[in-house]
């Protein structure tokens, strides 16, 4: 689909051709060639350099909870700009103190809960790792299908021997089990056991469930032994699931909870919750950051989730999620749409889900193929009941014409 350059474009005039010539030019060869070269965004949508419009359904990789250049962020990232950017922590911040006790409230915090900022979900997850050795126990176990990010403590928790391999040896003695076995993880977890850590929902596995009991299972596990639960929710936190987190549903505490991705809206922030006795963990000395929880950072966070709240974005997060869902469940090349609210995996009867993200490219969408058979979906919590109807019928267009 090609046009004319998006409406308030002001960059210099460049093909998408030439950025990437000067990309392979410049930039580390760390992701390969990206496939496209975007321009501007709004809601849902986004814009190439050469005038494409693709109905944005990766957002970021679940990232711009808001979409794209939502007035809300924009508003709030100004202002706090003119007038307090950066101040370390050294000092103290009202935004940041005030994210602080609304992350607490939104999890159900007893008053005892803590929280360390970061500036990543790796960086949160690297903060998880240090204060489950504060524990006096070395001893991890993760899961098999895990992804956790790829700093070398994050790394050392993520199961894919392509990530891990070329960096090994890794930090950490950790322990991989079958994701949502629990007789796997009763035989792993001992009394040496510092933490257990896992996804409620498997996102760089494909959007993989898990299983109904799993997770109340690995706290009474984890309880009995003395060891703490660690919640990665970095996909799946702050409404992506039409919850505030994947794993209240469950009803279960965890000691540790890590989040980023949709927590700042597209301004890069992390963060660790620390619950009952895992809160002091931490102390002065044993971990730091520069820019975490910085006054511009947690200002966005802040009106993430206070439009969030304004908007009823967490029930139409499950309504869209549940249009998608439905929509693409029929298909006959769809043997199952997994998932909850917009973080949805769509599971192909083919192997060819790189060539469905290649050809929604060319139709004028942004899917991701995480795995052989599994397209992954986690658009803005934004997006209209129009759009999704749209993305169900072009998706379904192109999966006719892809595995006919």
């Amino acid at each position: 689909m090609s046009g004319q350059r998006p409406e308030g474009w002001a960059g210099t005039p460049v093909t998408g051709a030439e950025l990437t010539e000067r990309y392979q030019g410049s930039v580390m060869n760390t992701f390969g060639v990206p496939a496209r070269v975007l321009a501007r965004g709004e809601g849902s949508t986004v814009w190439d350099v050469d005038g494409n419009r693709y109905l944005d359904l990766l957002g970021g990789i679940a990232v711009n909870s808001l979409g794209h250049a939502h007035p809300a962020i924009v508003e709030a990232v100004s202002t706090q700009l003119q007038t307090l950017g950066h101040v370390s922590n050294f000092f103290i911040s009202e935004p940041q103190v005030r994210l602080a006790e609304k992350l607490l409230s939104l999890i159900g915090s007893d008053g005892r809960g803590r929280v360390f900022f970061a500036n990543s979900g790796t960086e949160a997850n690297e903060a998880a790792f240090k204060a489950a050795r504060r524990t006096g126990r070395t001893r991890i176990i993760a899961t098999e299908g895990s992804f956790h990010g790829r700093t070398m403590g994050a790394l050392a928790l993520t199961s894919k021997a392509q990530y891990r391999e070329p960096f090994e040896p890794l930090p950490g003695d950790v322990t991989f089990v079958p994701y949502g076995d629990v007789a796997a993880l009763e035989a792993a977890v001992d009394d040496t056991v510092a933490v257990f850590v896992v996804e409620p929902i498997q996102g760089e596995a494909g959007v993989v469930d898990a299983p109904e009991g799993y997770l109340q299972a690995a706290r009474e596990i984890t309880s009995r032994h003395g060891a703490l639960l660690w919640l990665d929710e970095v996909q799946t936190g702050v409404g992506r699931t039409g919850d505030w987190f994947a794993h209240t549903a469950s009803g279960i505490v965890p000691d540790l909870v890590t989040l980023a991705k949709g927590l700042g809206g597209g301004i890069p922030i992390g963060a660790m919750i620390a619950l009952g006795d895992a809160a002091t963990l931490l102390q002065p000395g044993n971990h730091g950051t520069t820019f975490g929880g910085n006054p511009v950072a947690t200002a966005a966070a802040l009106a993430v989730i206070e439009t969030i709240e304004s908007e009823g974005l967490l029930a139409h997060a499950t309504a869209r999620g549940d249009q998608l869902a439905d929509g693409l469940a029929r298909h006959p090349r769809v043997k199952a749409v997994t998932g909850r609210g917009l973080l949805r995996g769509v599971v192909l009867t083919e192997p060819r889900a790189a060539d469905v993200q290649t050809a929604a490219y060319d139709a004028g969408l942004i899917v991701n193929a995480p795995t052989a058979d599994r397209l992954r979906l986690a658009p803005p919590l934004v997006l209209t009941e129009d759009e999704a109807a749209q993305a169900v019928a072009t998706l379904s267009a192109l999966l006719d014409e892809v595995l006919a």
